[in-house]
């Protein structure tokens, strides 16, 4: 089970690198907040209208990565590795100031992101977190790709499947418990294409910041990064890793399992918005004291104010 309590970092922490798809230099910094903040891109290159609440509701593309927009037409994307380090470290509150629009790959996964985490180490509050409870089965299928969400007691579990005709990757399927398990893996692994993809993915005008010190790359059986892989299933385990960056958009953690086979952004995010669309599907609780029976229920999770 994740703690009551709401967290933030206990002082700033700084980033710089290139954005994936963009190519361009940014610099990052997270800074502390006050309960019920929730988490808030600042485009500090833009003078006003630069708040962006990280919620499901302004998510406005997911194509190879998950853009966040506010109503003025401010954005920011490939969020998802920063935000599902935040969701396995339970950060609920933090402004994250930016000064281009996109946050940096880094080594394509979320390590650096965790590094710094923990080592400047977090704050509890008083304030308690609420939590959306899953009531009633919500799943989406899209051709071959199926994503779902069902009641699981105490925390959220995330049981992922791929399935790729190239044999190295092949089929893999991993399922993790945030609030249980060792997610270290999960945070280390590094996102990934086939070679064979690089030229479609640059005419969509996306990757122009990739390279192999940030990607693994695979071209037939072979992966074509010096050091290799660092886990067998990398894969996966990096699909669950966005998967996680996603489902933070909810703006509460959620006590539920999400099964997804052949899925991605768009998916998940497409389940996200059908399932906090219709109050039949979950609760959302508060706990006033350690224990279930004092749990107050609402009908919503309330959108962070920019």
């Amino acid at each position: 089970m994740p703690g009551f309590y709401q967290k933030t970092i206990k002082r700033e922490i700084q980033f710089k690198g290139v954005g994936l798809h963009n190519g361009k230099k940014v610099n990052i910094k997270l800074v502390p907040a006050a309960p019920n903040h929730g988490i808030v891109f600042k485009r500090t290159d833009l003078k006003t209208k630069n708040l962006i609440p990280a919620i499901v509701d302004n998510v406005s593309n997911a194509v190879l990565c998950t853009n966040i927009q506010n109503e003025f037409g401010a954005t920011v994307s490939t969020i998802e590795h920063l935000m599902g380090a935040l969701y396995g470290e339970e950060i609920d509150n933090l402004l994250v100031e930016i000064d281009s629009s996109e946050v940096p790959i880094m080594d394509g996964s979320a390590k650096e992101f965790i590094k710094q985490i923990r080592e400047t180490g977090t704050k509890n509050y008083d304030t308690t977190r609420k939590f959306i409870k899953v009531l009633k089965k919500c799943e989406l299928v899209v051709d071959n790709k199926f994503i779902s969400i069902e009641p699981y007691e105490n925390d959220l579990k995330i049981d992922f499947e791929i399935v790729y005709k190239n044999q190295l990757i092949s089929t893999q399927r991993k399922s993790v418990r945030l609030s249980n398990d060792n997610l270290d893996s999960v945070y280390n692994s590094r996102t990934f294409c086939l070679f064979e993809d690089i030229e479609k993915i640059k005419r969509l005008g996306l990757g122009k910041g990739g390279s192999l010190e940030n990607a693994i790359v695979v071209d037939d059986n072979k992966v074509l990064n010096k050091e290799g892989l660092r886990y067998k299933n990398e894969f996966v385990m990096h699909k669950i890793l966005d998967c996680m960056g996603d489902l933070m958009l909810a703006n509460y953690k959620i006590l539920g399992e999400v099964r997804c086979s052949q899925g991605g952004h768009q998916l998940t995010n497409a389940l996200l918005k059908k399932f906090l669309s219709d109050s039949k599907y979950f609760s959302v609780m508060e706990f006033k004291e350690k224990r279930f029976p004092n749990s107050q229920f609402y009908n919503r999770p309330v959108a962070v104010n920019a």
